[in-house]
C-alpha cells in the first residue's frame, strides 16, 4: 500500500470536488508550492491511487434519466468472466458488480423510459446463462464525491 500522507489526501479531496482545480489554486489551500503540488499529484497518479480524471454528466438532460440495479443469477458453475461479458454487451449497463452470495451480480443500468427497461431486462435474460433477475429502480440518489478515502493508518 502507498505511503499516503495528510497532505496528500487533502489534495485527493480538493480534485474529487472540482478535478479542474489548478495547481495554484490547491497550493495555497495545502500550504505548499505550486511544483511540491503537481509532484504530488504526479507521485498520486504513478502510483495508480489517482486513475483519470472524468466530467459529471447529468444523464437525464441527454434523455436518458432512468436507473436502475439489476441483480443477475446465474448456474453455480458459471465462470465469474462470463458473467462480466453478459452484462458489458449490453450498451444501457454502466457498471457491473460481481457479489458473493445471491445474487451473483449487481448490474447498473441507465436507459431513457421504462419501455427501454423492459428491452433491456429481456435482452439480459436472454444472454449467456441467467437464471434470474430481479429490478430494482432508482428514485433518487446520493454519492459521497467530496471526500477521500478514510485513512487506514
Amino acid at each position: 500500500m502507498p505511503d499516503i500522507d495528510d497532505i496528500d489526501h487533502h489534495v485527493l479531496r480538493l480534485l474529487r470536488e472540482d478535478g479542474r482545480r489548478t495547481f495554484s489554486e490547491m497550493a495555497e489551500l495545502v500550504g505548499l508550492s505550486v511544483a511540491a503540488v503537481k509532484r504530488r499529484v504526479d507521485r498520486l497518479r504513478d502510483l495508480g491511487v489517482i486513475k483519470g480524471f472524468t466530467v459529471q454528466i447529468d444523464y437525464a438532460k441527454l434523455g436518458w434519466g432512468i436507473e436502475a440495479f439489476t441483480e443477475l443469477r446465474y448456474p453455480g458453475t458459471t465462470p465469474v468472466s462470463e458473467i462480466v461479458r453478459t452484462a458489458t454487451e449490453v450498451p444501457e449497463v454502466q457498471a457491473v458488480f460481481t457479489i458473493a452470495g445471491d445474487p451473483d451480480a449487481l448490474i447498473h443500468v441507465r436507459v431513457r423510459d421504462l419501455g427501454h427497461l423492459q428491452q433491456v431486462i429481456d435482452r439480459l435474460r436472454r444472454a449467456g446463462d441467467v437464471t434470474g433477475t430481479k429490478t430494482l429502480l432508482v428514485l433518487g440518489s446520493w454519492t459521497r464525491e467530496s471526500l477521500a478515502p478514510p485513512r487506514t493508518r
